[in-house]
C-alpha cells in the first residue's frame, strides 16, 4: 500500500534490509546477541512484561501521556488484531504502537517468530479499561516502558530485563506467600477480583496432581542445582501427597484433597471424616490423582531421594499398586464401588464407556505397575505388569487419539497420557514395547504439536519420538517466556479478533476454539490441561499457582535444552 520511498510517518525508521550496511549491521547485531547469551549461561527470557495501573491524576504519570491523543489512523495490508487501529508511538527498535476502542497493539515488522511480530494488550490483565486514548514510550532507563492511557486510568506496560532462571525464581516466591495449603501447591481464590491481598487458599478436585506437578517441577530444580530449598521444597510436597494416603486411613486408597475442621469446606463432592475429627477428606479420588502420585514419587525418587526417602517412598507405592491389584485394577473408594474415573480393569473395558477409554487407561496402568515394580523392586508388581502385557493392554496403547469413528479430543486427557508416557518409557527396556510405546507417543505428539506446548515437547524429545530441532527448541522457549508474569484468572477475550480463525467444531464444553494458539499471555491463564485454542476465558477471582511453568523450565534446564 505504501512505497518505499515515501512511508506513512509511523513506518519511519525501519531501513531497507536490501542495502549492504543494514545487512553488514543486522550481522553485527545478531552476533553481538548470540555472543551475549552464550557468555550469560542462563539466557532465555531477556525480557518479561510487567503492568502497573494509575488513577488519571498520579503522579507518577508523564506529562506526555495524561493529555488524550488522537492518532494517526493505521492503514496498511496488515490489518493488526482489531479494528480502529491508530498510530501513537514508536519505539527506538522501530516498532510502532497503535491503539482504538477495543485494545492496544505493538507492530514489529522485522520479528519473525509469529506471536512477536503482533501483540495485544487488552483486558485486565494490561489494561484499565480498553479505550485507548493516548500511548507514550519511555526507553530512557534500562528496560522499556509503555505508558497508555485509557478512558478511566493509565497503565504502565515495562518490559524488565529478567532471565527464565529470574522467572522461575518469582514464580517460586510467589507460590510461597499464596499458594502453599498444608503441604499441596494448587490456585487459590481471590474473594475481590483481581486483588492478590484478598487471597485465600481452598481445596482442589486434583490437590494431588498440581502437588505432583509442583513436585516434579523441584524435583528437576534440585537435579540440576542441587539447592537445598529445591529438596525443601520437593519434600514438603512429597509428604503432602503421602498425606493425602495415609488420611483416608484405606491403606492404598488417596483421597483428592483434604482440609482442616476450620477451613470452609467446598461446594461439592465427597467428604469425610477422620477418626480423630479433625480433619475431612475428599473422596471419588480419579485417575488424575494417581497419574500424578505415580510421576511425583518417581520424579522424586530418581532425582533427589536418600535411602531413607526411598524406602518410605517404597512402601506407599507398593500400598496403592497392591490395593489396586487386590481390585482387579479398579480403585474401591470408601462406599465400596469404584470411583467415577477410577477403573483400568478389563471388566471395565468390556463397557460401552470402557471401549472408549481402553487406550489411554492401558496407558496409565501400565506406566503404574511399571513404575511400581522401578521403585518397590518387588517380583509381584514386575508379574502384574506382564500379566497386563500378555491380556492385551500395550496393544491398546497406540488407539490413544486414533480412536475408530473419531473421538473427543480432550486436553486433561492429553495431560494424564504424556505423564503416564514419562515414567513408563524411561522405565522400560523392552524393544517390543518400546516400538508399541513410541508409535503411539509419535502419534500423539504429532496432535498436539500445534499446541506449541513446552512440556510436551521436551517429554515427547526426552521419550524418545524425536530430536530437539532448533525450530521445537525457540519455539518452546518462547512459550515459557510468553506465559504472563501475573498468574491472575483475568477475564481475557480474543474471539472479536480479525487476526484469528475459527474451527469448526466447538470443543467439548461447546467453546469456539481457534485455529492457532495465540501467546500465552494473550489467551486466559489456564494449566496443561485445559484447551490452549479457547479464545475467551477467565473472570479474575483466582491466582493460578503457576507450577505449569516451573515443570517444563527445570525439565528443559535438567536436558540441557533451556541453558
Amino acid at each position: 500500500m505504501f512505497s518505499q520511498h515515501n512511508p506513512p510517518r509511523y513506518l519511519v525508521g525501519y531501513s531497507s534490509l536490501n542495502s549492504a550496511s543494514v545487512k553488514f549491521s543486522a550481522a553485527r547485531v545478531f552476533l553481538s546477541i548470540a555472543n551475549l547469551i552464550a557468555a550469560c549461561g542462563c539466557g532465555l527470557a531477556q525480557s518479561e512484561k510487567f503492568a502497573t495501573h494509575y488513577p488519571l491524576d498520579a503522579p507518577e504519570i508523564p506529562r506526555e501521556v495524561r493529555a488524550e491523543a488522537r492518532g494517526e489512523l493505521w492503514r496498511s495490508d496488515e490489518r493488526g488484531p482489531v479494528e480502529g487501529l491508530r498510530f501513537f508511538a514508536r519505539e527506538k527498535s522501530g516498532a510502532i504502537w497503535l491503539g482504538g476502542d477495543s485494545g492496544a497493539a505493538r507492530f514489529d515488522a522485522r520479528a519473525k517468530f509469529r506471536w512477536d511480530r503482533w501483540q495485544y494488550f487488552s483486558g485486565r490483565r494490561w489494561l484499565l479499561d480498553d479505550q485507548i486514548r493516548n500511548i507514550y514510550v519511555d526507553e530512557s532507563g534500562s528496560g522499556t516502558q509503555v505508558w497508555i492511557r485509557t478512558r478511566t486510568g493509565i497503565s504502565r506496560i515495562e518490559w524488565r530485563p529478567m532471565t527464565l532462571a529470574d522467572k522461575a525464581r518469582y514464580f517460586d516466591e510467589r507460590i510461597e506467600q499464596r499458594h502453599v495449603r498444608h503441604g499441596l501447591v494448587a490456585s487459590s481464590h481471590l474473594r475481590v477480583a483481581g486483588d492478590v491481598s484478598s487471597n485465600q487458599t481452598v481445596s482442589s478436585d486434583n490437590d494431588g496432581l498440581w502437588t505432583a506437578m509442583y513436585l516434579g517441577a523441584q524435583a528437576y530444580r534440585y537435579a540440576v542445582t542441587h539447592d537445598l530449598d529445591a529438596r525443601a521444597k520437593a519434600q514438603r510436597a512429597l509428604k503432602a501427597l503421602m498425606r493425602l494416603e495415609q488420611i483416608t486411613g484405606v491403606p492404598g486408597l488417596p483421597a483428592r484433597s483434604f482440609i482442616s475442621t476450620n477451613e470452609p469446606r467446598p461446594a461439592g463432592g465427597q467428604w469425610h471424616p477422620t477418626s480423630d475429627g479433625k480433619w475431612i477428606w475428599k473422596g471419588d479420588t480419579s485417575s488424575d490423582e494417581l497419574v500424578g502420585h505415580y510421576f511425583g514419587y518417581a520424579a522424586y525418587f530418581d532425582l533427589v531421594a536418600d535411602e531413607s526417602e526411598k524406602g518410605a517412598i517404597h512402601q506407599v507405592v507398593a500400598r496403592i499398586t497392591d490395593y489396586l491389584i487386590a481390585h482387579d485394577y479398579d480403585l474401591i473408594d470408601v462406599t465400596g464401588k469404584p470411583t467415577r474415573w477410577g477403573e483400568w480393569s478389563e471388566r471395565f473395558f468390556r463397557t460401552e464407556e470402557g471401549q472408549y477409554e481402553a487406550p489411554l487407561r492401558s496407558l496409565e496402568l501400565l506406566s503404574f505397575l511399571k513404575t511400581a515394580h522401578h521403585i518397590t523392586g518387588e517380583k509381584k508388581h514386575a508379574d502384574a505388569y506382564q500379566d497386563r502385557i500378555r491380556r492385551g493392554y500395550a496393544e491398546r496403547v497406540p488407539v490413544y487419539r486414533r480412536w475408530p469413528g473419531g473421538g473427543e479430543i480432550n486436553f486433561s486427557d492429553d495431560e494424564l497420557a504424556y505423564l503416564s508416557y514419562q515414567p513408563l518409557l524411561k522405565y522400560e527396556s523392552n524393544s517390543r514395547l518400546r516400538k508399541i510405546y513410541l508409535d503411539s507417543l509419535r502419534f500423539t505428539w504429532g496432535q498436539v504439536r500445534s499446541d506449541m506446548n513446552p512440556l510436551w515437547n521436551y517429554l515427547s524429545v526426552a521419550g524418545g519420538a524425536g530430536r530437539m530441532t532448533r525450530a521445537i527448541r525457540i519455539e518452546s522457549q518462547r512459550a515459557l517466556e510468553r506465559i504472563p508474569m501475573d498468574m491472575i484468572e483475568w477475564g481475557v477475550r480474543n474471539s472479536h479478533r480479525i487476526d484469528v480463525e475459527f474451527q469448526k467444531e466447538k470443543d467439548r464444553h461447546d467453546h469456539l476454539q481457534l485455529t492457532e494458539v495465540l501467546a500465552p499471555d494473550e489467551r486466559p491463564v489456564e494449566k496443561w490441561n485445559s484447551n490452549p485454542y479457547r479464545p475467551d476465558g477467565g473472570g479474575g477471582n483466582a491466582e493460578d499457582d503457576g507450577a505449569y511453568f516451573l515443570l517444563p523450565y527445570w525439565m528443559g534446564r535438567y536436558h540441557g535444552w533451556v541453558k
